[in-house]
């Protein structure tokens, strides 16, 4: 008898979070690699035209596509109010906060279902996202905290944020994520950064003008220090440009330093690592730092903001500081003080990165299940 793991891929065939998609995809590539014998993997997806060959690019091995006759959108909507007609039970796993949670039975129908939780940006950061996203991953936890037979969170310190917000008990299980498979510099680096409008050498720094991105935390320690390499800022939102150039020039970086892009594809993005002396992480959100993770991948050296989400992620593979103290400014000061720093630091991070896999992932992703 086959035991089938049927996954919500919704992020693959009508995505909405370019991290979430990546999640997505190689988190169930390597689950349909690391299948124990007698279990394969299926899908779950909205209704959205040419979806089987999304899926088929993005995930070959799927042995099955259940295909809900809701949109994206409404699908969300009608899993908020604990309705899913057409889905059927058995082992459900969902890379994100959207899954079918409703009444099922564990026990004697062998029926599961889990979700995932990489951040909890609608408690940490509510008054700088749309109020009905906010009300959406509210409710969706409110389902979980009913009926989900477990919670995937990627740090132990985002389960202990978790457990102040809701009662779980022992459902909530840590599985760290990573770097997109085979995420390395690629060889035509050099004219995928002049496409970009990017410099070599610079310093990284992801986010937005949002008071919980404390790009201003960053700016002011790249002035300070006494730099003068050109800082890119990675995953702007759209047309918040103006406003990241304003808190680089009140930060005393100097005009046309500060170059500010959106999300880039994997490749851009590695090719932009590949041009940096360091990334620096100062918010202190609980999220999965995608962009830390990359950067250690890749080695590139990191200078991170004291957090206990940060500390557990970078661990020995970089620098920790606290902004308030000018730990910050202090660091990239004795980052950039000479190569061999750079060098120490590059190798720390490359070997700290190697803790982070996605084959890693689907393993304990299947012991989980199999646990349950």
């Amino acid at each position: 008898m086959t035991t089938t793991l049927r996954v919500v891929l919704d992020q693959i065939v009508a995505p909405t979070h370019a991290d979430l998609g990546m999640a997505s995809r190689e988190l169930t590539r390597a689950v349909i690699s690391t299948a124990p014998s007698g279990c394969d993997v299926a899908a779950i997806v909205p209704s959205v035209a040419d979806a089987s060959a999304a899926l088929e690019s993005a995930v070959p091995g799927l042995v099955d596509v259940t295909r809900s006759s809701l949109q994206r959108r409404e699908l969300a909507a009608s899993w908020q109010l604990g309705i899913a007609p057409g889905i059927g039970g058995g082992m459900i796993h969902s890379p994100t906060s959207l899954a079918p949670l409703v009444k099922h039975d564990r026990v004697h129908d062998n029926d599961q279902i889990v979700v995932t939780m990489w951040d909890l940006d609608a408690w940490e950061r509510a008054g700088e996202m749309p109020r009905t996203a906010v009300t959406w991953h509210k409710a969706m936890l409110k389902r979980a905290v009913k009926h989900a037979d477990a919670i995937v969170v990627p740090t132990h310190a985002l389960a202990e944020r978790l457990a102040e917000i809701a009662v779980l008990g022992d459902r909530v299980r840590v599985i760290a994520g990573a770097a997109p498979a085979a995420f390395a510099v690629p060889t035509d680096e050099v004219g995928r950064r002049r496409a970009l409008g990017i410099p070599d050498g610079v310093l990284v720094v992801a986010g937005s003008s949002a008071d919980s991105s404390r790009l201003a935390e960053a700016f002011g320690a790249v002035a300070s220090s006494g730099s003068d390499l050109p800082v890119v800022v990675l995953d702007a939102p759209a047309g918040d440009e103006p406003a990241v150039v304003e808190l680089a020039a009140a930060s005393g970086l100097a005009e046309g330093r500060v170059h500010v892009r959106g999300a880039l594809e994997d490749a851009d993005r590695a090719a932009v690592f590949g041009g940096a002396v360091a990334l620096l992480a100062p918010s202190r959100l609980s999220g999965f730092p995608w962009r830390v993770v990359e950067a250690l991948a890749i080695g590139v050296p990191v200078i991170a903001a004291e957090s206990t989400s940060l500390r557990e992620i970078v661990w020995d593979g970089g620098v920790l500081a606290s902004a308030e103290d000018g730990g910050f400014t202090d660091a990239l000061t004795a980052l950039l003080g000479s190569a061999a720093a750079v060098e120490r630091q590059a190798v720390l991070a490359a070997d700290r990165g190697r803790a982070f896999s996605w084959l890693g992932a689907a393993e304990r992703v299947w012991q989980l299940h199999a646990d349950l």
